[in-house]
């Protein structure tokens, strides 16, 4: 194998590969910085195009939109507190306070690296394990769909600022949200109030939109009236800075990437899951000396990217050795690869080794091109925060009417965001925090169905969780996750209720 990739290397001499791989990563970054627009809608598009390319030229425009996506929901999320792509939800816990005290292109430039990192080590892991991970993945049955749901669901715990219970409270609601529309194991509908729109649930992005983007609107208009569309003093750091930086970081980045890649070789998980997870990993680590998540910890921003680029590789596992898509745009990549003639499945791989070569070497320099781009514009980016907040205002709103009507082309998930948006000022305004409720929308009903799933395919027998080794050890994981935040709560508000008295 090693041959066949150090062979593969030699397409980059072509500069047709070059240049469909910088169209892929730029229209990918143009898609996935715009909300509403996101990568995997972009591949989807592309796909028609390729079927007057070759397998190469094809592959290098869709894994540059891939990327190019994935990564660049981060762009938004940082400098507007609106995520461009679900999976970017988590940067913008740490990476818009980073924007708002004058460190936007620090924080740019750590989200870069770290999606450097995790591509980098997705691709590893794929030329190296791809066939025994996927073996391990494909071993997931609905005990350990609820587990892992579940550990996701306490990520809350680190997200939640201040109040655990408040957290919780959020969490519980955004699962609620989650149960709306059709019951996918009765085919009950549930809470849709007779609204036919919402027979399929509450979609994420508008939800996302409503949460971050509305809340967020709402919040600026009536806490910082005199201050909106004030430019912090922009800090500017030298690459070298930056990599040193980024080099402090590099264990919480090795540890996101490795979230993700698991995560991504899991069907029906994808970048949200594994981004969180991520994030909370760092609050988790997080040291007494360093600054509260939600504050604007590069740690919690590193985290989150590194996994949410590393299912990029992850998610190419389980398509490329068994044939199964492990997210949505893998689904669209399969389509790609049959309009090429070329079967992805479990030979793949031993009878097509050259062309997998091609697609780790197209994979790393789809990342190398998206830091290049990327670092040569880090500059520029910050110069979104000069825009006045009464201009930015209807700019934003316009890019969330516009990203909600592109999900379904319907107007009620326009009148939904507005709804929603109001709901979370409401909720904001009492103390709740926003990113454990889209968790629990996202999260909910993964462990609802699996939970289901599981006891019926057990007839009953609840002891399933406990006697599959996997998900036995992650709820052994959930409770001590749950105990320690339950722990550190009670000292908080100790320490808390000590200050008072003083």
């Amino acid at each position: 194998m090693i041959g066949e990739i150090l062979s593969a290397t030699g397409i980059l001499t072509e500069i047709t590969v070059l240049a469909w791989l910088v169209a892929g990563v730029a229209i990918g970054v143009v898609f996935g910085a715009t909300p509403g627009l996101t990568g995997t809608a972009g591949v989807a598009i592309a796909v028609p195009l390729t079927f007057a390319l070759s397998f190469t030229h094809s592959m290098g425009l869709l894994l540059g939109l891939y990327v190019g996506g994935y990564f660049a929901g981060s762009i938004p999320a940082i400098l507007i507190n609106t995520p461009g792509a679900p999976g970017n939800a988590a940067s913008s816990l740490e990476g818009y306070p980073m924007a708002q005290r004058g460190e936007a292109e620090r924080a740019m430039t750590l989200a870069v690296l770290a999606s450097l990192v995790g591509g980098i080590v997705s691709v590893i892991v794929l030329a190296a394990a791809a066939q025994p991970l996927s073996r391990f993945a494909l071993g997931f049955q609905s005990a350990e769909y609820f587990a892992l749901g579940l550990l996701g669901m306490l990520c809350v715990a680190a997200v939640s600022r201040g109040s655990l219970p408040k957290g919780l409270a959020a969490a519980m609601l955004g699962a609620l949200l989650g149960t709306i529309g059709i019951d996918a194991v009765s085919g009950a509908q549930r809470l849709t109030f007779g609204f036919h729109q919402l027979q399929g649930g509450i979609s994420l992005l508008p939800a996302l939109l409503a949460f971050f983007a509305i809340t967020e609107i709402l919040n600026q208009l009536s806490h910082r009236p005199k201050q909106a569309g004030k430019l912090p003093e922009q800090q500017h750091i030298p690459l070298s800075r930056a990599f040193l930086d980024m080099w402090r970081q590099k264990t919480i980045a090795l540890k996101g990437s490795i979230i993700g890649v698991f995560i991504g070789m899991l069907p029906g998980t994808g970048p949200t899951i594994a981004a969180w997870i991520g994030y909370a990993e760092a609050a988790r680590t997080r040291r007494k000396d360093e600054p509260e998540m939600g504050s604007g910890n590069p740690r919690g921003l590193v985290a989150a990217e590194a996994a949410n680029n590393a299912v990029t590789g992850g998610a190419l596992v389980p398509m490329l050795t068994l044939g199964i898509p492990g997210d949505t745009v893998t689904a669209v990549l399969i389509g790609a690869f049959l309009i090429q003639g070329i079967d992805p499945g479990p030979f793949f791989i031993r009878t097509q080794g050259d062309l997998f070569a091609q697609i780790l070497v197209l994979l790393l320099a789809a990342n190398l091109i998206m830091v290049a781009m990327t670092l040569s514009l880090r500059r520029a980016f910050p110069l979104v925060l000069r825009i006045p907040m009464h201009t930015l205002v209807p700019i934003i709103a316009v890019l969330c009417t516009a990203g909600g009507f592109a999900v379904n082309n319907s107007s009620f998930d326009v009148v939904l965001i507005g709804i929603l948006g109001v709901a979370g000022f409401g909720l904001s305004r009492l103390g709740m925090p926003m990113a454990p409720v889209v968790l629990g929308l996202v999260l909910g009903p993964i462990v609802e169905e699996n939970l289901r799933n599981a006891v019926t395919a057990a007839s009953g027998d609840w002891s399933i969780f406990i006697s599959r080794p996997v998900s036995a050890t992650l709820l052994a994981i959930v409770a001590i996750v749950l105990i320690g935040a339950f722990v550190a709560e009670v000292r908080r508000t100790r320490t808390r209720s000590q200050r008072a008295e003083r």
